[in-house]
């Protein structure tokens, strides 16, 4: 079993940056793929990135292309989103999952029942 624990959420201005990390324990993760998902106010929560087990394969949602980069490093047990030119709709709680699978399952509605692991989350607010 994974287990998965977000750091990094804080308070930022617009325009700003910042580094949210997921470290994972029990079970390997380095067959993995990990990924982040973000749930604002009042909203579903959505796809934000996924990266497969090598970091070869990476995908994105839309509103995150050219701003946001996920990465990982398998020795530490933690993938990373780097956050660029935040924006105040990047507002939300931001979740890590794990999963043996990577592809179009992390981008379905029914994520949450899919995937196998999820951390807890970790706010991120952008002021205006």
């Amino acid at each position: 079993q994974v287990q998965l624990v977000e750091s990094g959420g804080g308070l930022v201005q617009a325009g700003g940056s910042l580094r949210v990390s997921c470290a994972a324990s029990g079970r390997s993760i380095s067959s993995y793929a990990m990924g982040w998902f973000r749930q604002a106010p009042g909203k579903e929560r959505e796809f934000v990135a996924v990266i497969n087990w090598s970091g070869g394969g990476k995908d994105y949602a839309d509103s995150v292309k050219g701003r946001f980069t996920i990465s990982r490093d398998n020795a530490k047990k933690t993938v990373y989103l780097q956050m660029n030119s935040l924006k105040p709709e990047d507002t939300a709680v931001y979740y890590c999952a794990a999963d043996p699978t990577y592809g179009s399952r992390w981008m379905s509605r029914e994520a949450d029942r899919y995937l196998e692991a999820w951390g807890q989350g970790t706010l991120v607010t952008v002021s205006s």
